[in-house]
Order: structure tokens, then sequence, then C-alpha cells
């Protein structure tokens, strides 16, 4: 299981035009390569009288299945340019398509390369990315002595509250980074002196997104 990966949360659409040929790329998260095969095909039909559908796709843990297609542009100057992006991005189970529209003008092998690269950055930046954390949400039980100095550590590492709850005692859960996690128990058993009770409630993975936490049961 990865600690954290970087992956497409909404994918995007970004045009660019190269002396009057128009490159659109279109991004889309895959989690299998069944999935980025359709997406592909999809996008032929869409564009089904394009000059070219270009294509590069990362899948898997490992990005063990990386795949590209120049689609009759010549050998080099599509597909590879548009993979290196994704891979200079860290990106994983992402597939990106980029549409050519020939203009009339030959670009030129270097400026194939630039176009088809350039065009892959303006479709990740249409789309909504995330980082990917895997973690555990931590259950910590406490009476109000204990609270401030909970509060206090996990305000240090920057810890996410998920709930809270106040009665005859306190109930906080927590998200913590897995390879964080004996840590910060540690942490918080010494702070409070072991009145603190921990509970591992489920491990997930996690974003926070323009704010907001996105949670993940993979």
């Amino acid at each position: 299981m990865l600690e954290h990966y970087k992956t497409i949360y909404q994918g995007g659409e970004g045009e660019i035009i190269e002396k009057k040929s128009r490159f659109i790329a279109t991004v889309r998260l895959t989690k299998t390569e069944e999935e980025a095969l359709a997406f592909i095909e999809e996008m032929r039909k869409k564009y089904w009288n394009a000059t070219h559908n270009c294509f590069a796709y990362v899948i898997g843990e490992r990005r063990e299945l990386v795949r590209c297609s120049d689609d009759g542009e010549p050998s080099g100057t599509a597909g590879r340019p548009m993979l290196d992006v994704l891979l200079g991005e860290e990106l994983y189970n992402t597939t990106v398509v980029v549409t050519r529209y020939f203009g009339g003008t030959l670009l030129g092998t270097g400026g194939l390369v630039r176009a088809y690269s350039k065009a892959v950055q303006e479709g990740l930046a249409q789309s909504r990315i995330v980082d990917k954390q895997y973690g555990v949400l931590l259950e910590i039980l406490t009476d109000y002595n204990g609270i401030g100095k909970i509060q206090y550590l996990i305000g240090q590492r920057g810890l996410t509250t998920m709930e809270s709850e106040y009665t005859d005692r306190v109930r906080l859960t927590v998200l913590v980074p897995k390879g964080n996690l004996e840590e910060v128990k540690a942490e918080l058993t010494e702070g409070t002196n072991g009145r603190a009770r921990m509970r591992e409630e489920k491990e997930l993975y996690y974003a926070v997104l323009d704010g907001e936490v996105l949670t993940w049961d993979e």
C-alpha cells in the first residue's frame, strides 16, 4: 500500500492552438487498463473526424502499466512526450488523450513534442488533482484535563479532526498518516499521562482539496 500518491480527482479538458492546429487534451482517472482503453475508445468516437487521437496512461500501485501511442504522428513526437508529462507530475491511475485537428502547417519534430507536452499540461491544469495519503481514523477518549494537551499535539502535527463529541468526557476522531501512527499514539499517551484511550477505527486514503477533507476506502 502506497503511503501517498497523486492522482486525478476530477478530470478536465484543455486546448491549445499551434500554427492553426488544435490540440485538445482530455484527462481522466482510470484505475484499470480496461477503464483506460474504454476511455481512449470513447475519445476516438467523440473526435472521429480528428487527424490524430494520441494517448498516454499510467496505471497501478507501482505504475506497472505504462503505455502511449503516437497514433500516426512521427515516432516519439506525441505519445512519449505526453507520458513524460504524466510521469514528471508523478501521477498515478491517469489517462490523457490529445486530439489534434491539423491546421495546414507542419510543426516539425520539435514543434510536435512541445505542442503535445503543452496540451497535456493544459489538460492537467483544468483538472483537479489530489495527493492521497494513507492513514488511520484514530478515536481518542479522554477527560477534560487531557483535552488541552491533545488539541495542542493535534495542532502541532497538522492533523485533521473529523469528529468531536463533548459529554461527560471528550471523544475525538482524528486522521493520522499511517507512517506516523505509533509516534502520535506515544505522544498522546505521554502528553496526557496515560489518561487518553485510543482505538484505531479503520484505515483509508484521504486528501484535503480546497479545504474539504475527502476520504476513500481502498
